[in-house]
């Protein structure tokens, strides 16, 4: 199955996924990696892992749609039956949605519902939660809102900072975002409504 991993930092999480693709644990090819941000040192490890890199800059399309329709026809020309976000900083727009309805996955620092957006690790830090995780989930039209695939917890430390917590949570990440990754690939999902079961 071809996936595309849409990144736009230092890609940890698709690091990941490409060590788990060449000791065969996923059963999935990379189609290509895709980046918004020129700079972003994913691009290198796709690079270095042979794998095709796109960069869109967004100054060049006047609308948000505009946008992800470029991504989504190089998504089907490519075949690509999965899309994977890996620290990817913008919003899909309801076209993308629409196009790829639970074939878009992300990966957040948290236990959703609880702590969404962008500050989730110091979101919970701040309101004295004793534990947080990581999340997997199918993405929507609403902000860390789809079904969730796999969720890892994470207890938090009392010396714990925003750093040592994140370190924690990048290991689960680590682990659990192969994890749902081969379990769409080989079939094992399935949604109802807000509910995934696997299989």
């Amino acid at each position: 199955m071809n996936i595309a991993v849409l990144c736009s930092g230092n890609g940890t999480n698709l690091q990941a996924i490409i060590d788990n693709i060449n000791k065969g644990y996923i059963p999935a090819r990379i189609a290509f990696v895709l980046s918004d941000e020129k700079k972003a040192f994913a691009l290198e490890r796709a690079r270095k892992a042979g794998i095709e890199t796109v960069i869109l800059d967004k100054k060049e399309y006047k609308t948000r749609e505009d946008f992800d329709k470029e991504i989504v026809e190089r998504l089907k020309k490519r075949d690509v039956k999965l899309v994977v976000l890996a620290g990817f900083m913008r919003l899909l727009s309801p076209y993308f949605i629409r196009e790829y309805r639970n074939r878009i996955i992300n990966i957040h620092p948290a236990l959703l519902p609880s702590f969404k957006g962008s500050h989730g690790v110091k979101d919970a830090l701040d309101h004295g939660a004793k534990v947080t995780g990581v999340t997997v989930h199918f993405v929507d039209e609403n902000l860390d809102n789809g079904p969730i695939i796999l969720q890892k917890a994470v207890e938090i430390r009392a010396d714990d900072t925003e750093e040592t917590l994140l370190e924690r949570l990048h290991k689960e990440e680590h682990k659990a975002y192969p994890e749902a990754i081969k379990l769409f690939v080989e079939g094992k999902i399935k949604i109802e409504g807000r509910k995934v079961t696997i299989r």
